[in-house]
């Protein structure tokens, strides 16, 4: 009789921190800033005007360093708050949240262009060394280019744990070695599930039955083609390269051609090593599917049409200036657009402690009350020579806050360990990678949302996720959440630099 090894142990994963500034308590460097300029304005000011004046200065001070002191459980405190209401407020006071395109629209050219971020993104379709087109996504104002990846996870199901655990150490891998990747300044993943419409497995059936079978079988499977497609659902996924038009800092801006000359010969490697971290068969994306896929986020019911077209093997024909929906209405916390309705979320930290590799399948799992979801993990890695540097800085911020006081939190010490262990993983070769998360619910039914807003947040609990509901921001989001490539922090007003330093 043999034995049944049970040796074997999950590993765990984690280790995520958030990089903070140096400053006193929980203030970065600005808040310290403000608190020693007002004392010295207070000092001052006793010296120079009385005791009144210096009490004014004092107060002054000590009211913006609460302001940005106070945060809530998403780390937004209440200057972070304000200043989004102000900024919505702005926006829909001046009609900038109101989208009409089309003949009827606002657009000069009468098109259904993309709106928001998007608006002004051109694309392109080249060939690359395995003369496989590809799309190629250029969005002038922050001179990014995208390259989009379709492929096919093989999923968990079946699969030996020591699998498993091989496609998480190729995955990371693969991110560590984008940050070698000349160019590269962002990467996603986008995993949306939807329902299936049915159209391609019954012309997978009907093209492959034998008339010649007997009558059972053939009865058997027209009868798997009709009632198959009730409650199923359609998993697809994307992985999304963006590359700065420049290979350097303060060298000359290329066009789109040398751009695609340059990635032609990249992206077979790029997509062979994406398959050996579970992604199945990775393929670059042209650019009449990408075209569908974004027509789609914003009109689901295109998706029958559309379907149906290439069931019947009817070519769909449509260009970037066709995608874009007909009318959107961004509100405080939905995204009306065409004929459906949107809320996304945005992570505001990532799960604490260890986690297993198995930690988002909840969220990423098809749910009956949401007609359409995407998860979109967005990350932003970094070179080698700046990760060093991060490290460091990280490490010697987090030793000042302990050292700041009398008597460090629990937290600041967890933090600190923290900070040298990421340290000495990144000397001994592991990559640095900021990483965030979006999550979009799309339903064509406005009554049926409180349902598909409770499903996510119930989801993300249980994936150990703490979500924002992106407040103010929802055609932003909605539009991040897309394989697009649009990297975030360079479209902000307000550089990250000073935003971490708050």
């Amino acid at each position: 009789m043999a034995a049944i090894s049970t040796d074997y142990k999950e590993p765990s994963y984690g280790n995520w921190r958030v990089p903070r500034s140096a400053g006193l308590g929980n203030l970065g460097a600005i808040g310290t800033g403000i608190v020693m300029a007002g004392l010295l304005l207070g000092i001052i000011s006793f010296a120079i005007w009385g005791l009144f004046a210096g009490l004014g200065v004092l107060a002054v001070a000590g009211v913006s360093a609460l302001l940005l002191t106070v945060k809530d459980k998403h780390g937004q405190s209440i200057v972070d708050r304000l200043g989004t209401r102000l900024s919505f407020r702005v926006s829909k006071s001046s009609g900038t949240n109101l989208y009409r395109s089309g003949p009827l629209g606002v657009t000069q050219w009468g098109t259904y262009q993309l709106p928001g971020l998007a608006a002004q993104s051109r694309l392109y379709e080249f060939k690359d060394s395995y003369n496989r087109p590809f799309a190629l996504l250029h969005v002038p104002t922050t001179n990014h280019f995208t390259v989009i990846f379709s492929t096919e996870p093989d999923g968990a199901s079946l699969v030996d744990p020591e699998q498993v655990d091989a496609w998480v150490a190729n995955w990371g891998g693969w991110l560590a070695d984008l940050g070698d990747e000349a160019g590269l300044d962002a990467a996603a993943v986008t995993v949306e599930t939807a329902p299936d419409s049915g159209y391609r497995l019954r012309n997978e059936v009907q093209m492959n039955i034998d008339p010649n079978a007997p009558a059972f079988a053939q009865e058997v499977l027209h009868e798997v083609v009709r009632t198959y497609p009730e409650g199923s659902a359609t998993v697809r996924a994307w992985v999304s390269l963006t590359f700065n038009a420049s290979l350097r800092t303060g060298t000359k801006k290329r066009e789109a051609e040398d751009v695609a000359r340059d990635l032609a010969s990249r992206i077979p490697g790029l997509s062979a090593r994406l398959q050996a971290t579970g992604a199945g068969i990775a393929r670059p994306m042209d650019a009449q599917e990408l075209c569908e896929v974004v027509r789609v986020a914003y009109d689901p019911p295109a998706a029958l049409i559309i379907d149906e077209a290439h069931a019947a093997g009817t070519p769909v024909s449509l260009s970037w200036g066709e995608v874009g929906p007909s009318a959107t209405q961004a509100s405080w916390d939905t995204y009306r657009h065409d004929s459906a309705v949107s809320v996304s979320w945005t992570m505001t930290s990532a799960p604490r402690g260890s986690v297993n590799s198995a930690v988002l399948s909840r969220l990423l799992a098809p749910h009956g009350d949401i007609d359409r979801k995407r998860i979109s993990l967005l990350y932003r890695p970094m070179d080698s020579a700046r990760a060093a540097a991060v490290v460091e800085r990280d490490q010697n911020n987090a030793n000042v806050r302990i050292t700041s006081g009398n008597r460090p939190s629990a937290r600041a010490l967890v933090d600190a360990r923290s900070a040298v262990q990421t340290a000495q993983e990144e000397a001994q070769g592991a990559g640095l990678v900021n990483f965030g998360l979006v999550v979009t619910a799309t339903v064509t039914d406005k009554e049926r949302l409180a349902d598909a807003v409770a499903a996510v947040e119930q989801t993300s609990g249980t994936s150990r996720l703490l979500l924002r509901r992106a407040y103010g921001a929802q055609d932003t989001a909605f539009a991040a959440s897309l394989p697009l490539g649009l990297v975030l922090p360079k479209h902000s007003m307000l550089p990250s630099e000073i935003k971490d330093a708050l």
